[in-house]
């Protein structure tokens, strides 16, 4: 793993700065106390199927913005408010935390956990002219024909390879596919990881498809307990992972179970137990090796902090996303020298940046330039860092 040094923006101030939550009014440069402010909004989700991993995120985001509470724009200091509005892991209600953070005039928006619910708000960002970072919405059609939405993660075609390399390095010939109907993410990582396993000379001998808000997946893991494949590869929720993965094992099924990186997730441990015991999972960013200062600076700073917050201190990779995330929106409004969106989106496209999760540039789709990822199994109850794999 290499990393460079993280991007040291040039802030002025070390004060805690407020947390705002949805309801602030003005301007992205108004004033506040006498201070100029710019406003950026945090499209997450804090409820729903999604609310554990939202919250991850939009904690790395907080605490990007207690350490770096101020930006200079045209050589004057500007304080940074967070809006906050919690599209609640569905499509409809995306839409409307969209609009509620067009309507507090925000400058950029960070998020959002979920390709779904950024693939809804995306046009709405759009026509306002307002720019979007994702932090960890992986789906290719986050950003495809936008030109205002960008990332700071890798992609689900680059995700499902990664996956399928590795299954197939480690002597899987067959797999079973499960998926979510109606969710952009699950869905396409699991037809990405089809193709790229089969393009490996491995057999998919099973794809199941369950519903939303489903609790009960026996009947689809009997079909692939017939199938007896070597691995099973379940992208899906923190919600249903736990239950995916316990009642495989209640039904005596023994092979490996996999997914992607919303499963980097302490509560799919909790709730899974025992069960949980050798799943693999790709992820962004692993704590366990940070590869320069800055990177160990956040690692040991964001423990104290989610110790503070009564949190899990263990760093799930979204929350180091969505620190990233904040700190490109910061490097675009100082390159910008505005709080324009238009003038922030075009400074987005050329910026470049040694953030947590490694160097940061985006290409013509506004698709961070990202080739590795991490491989991380669960053993004796945690997350056991495993290997870092590229694309072949």
């Amino acid at each position: 793993m290499k990393l460079k040094k993280v991007f040291a923006l040039t802030l002025a101030g070390c004060m805690s700065a407020s947390l705002i939550a949805g309801c602030s009014s003005g301007s992205s440069s108004s004033t506040s106390g006498g201070a100029k402010v710019v406003k950026i909004g945090v499209f997450e989700p804090t409820t729903g199927e999604n609310g554990g991993g939202g919250l991850q995120e939009v904690l790395g985001m907080r605490y990007a913005n207690q350490t770096h509470p101020t930006v200079k724009i045209g050589g004057e200091e500007y304080k940074v408010e967070l809006v906050e509005v919690d599209n609640k892991s569905d499509k409809t209600e995306a839409v409307n935390a969209a609009q509620k953070l067009m309507s507090e005039k925000v400058s950029v928006v960070l998020g959002s956990y979920g390709s779904g619910v950024s693939i809804a708000a995306g046009q709405i960002f759009a026509d306002a002219k307002i720019p979007a970072i994702g932090a960890s919405c992986t789906n290719p059609q986050v950003t495809q024909g936008n030109d205002f939405y960008f990332r700071v993660c890798f992609l689900d075609p680059f995700q499902g390879t990664v996956m399928a390399n590795y299954a197939n390095d480690n002597g899987a010939k067959t797999a079973a596919v499960i998926t979510q109907l109606g969710d952009d993410y699950s869905s396409g990582l699991g037809s990405f990881f089809k193709t790229a396993f089969t393009g490996l000379g491995g057999t998919v001998v099973s794809e199941e498809q369950f519903q939303t808000n489903q609790t009960d997946f026996k009947a689809i893991l009997t079909n692939i307990k017939a199938q007896n494949p070597d691995i099973i590869f379940a992208p899906s929720s923190i919600t249903t992972a736990p239950l995916i993965i316990k009642q495989a094992r209640e039904l005596g099924i023994t092979a490996t179970i996999a997914a992607g990186d919303t499963w980097e997730n302490s509560t799919v441990i909790e709730n899974a137990g025992n069960s949980a015991e050798g799943v693999v999972l790709s992820t962004f960013f692993d704590e366990a090796e940070p590869a320069n200062e800055e990177a160990a600076s956040f690692i040991s700073g964001f423990k104290t902090y989610l110790k503070d917050k009564k949190q899990d201190e263990i760093i799930p990779a979204v929350s180091a996303l969505g620190y990233d995330a904040y700190l490109c929106a910061l490097k675009a409004i100082e390159t910008a020298g505005s709080t324009d969106g238009t003038a922030i989106r075009d400074a987005l496209k050329g910026i470049s940046l040694d953030g947590v999760t490694g160097s940061i540039s985006f290409d013509e789709n506004g698709d961070a330039k990202k080739d590795m990822a991490f491989i991380k199994t669960i053993e004796d109850g945690k997350f056991k860092f495993l290997t870092t794999t590229t694309v072949k």
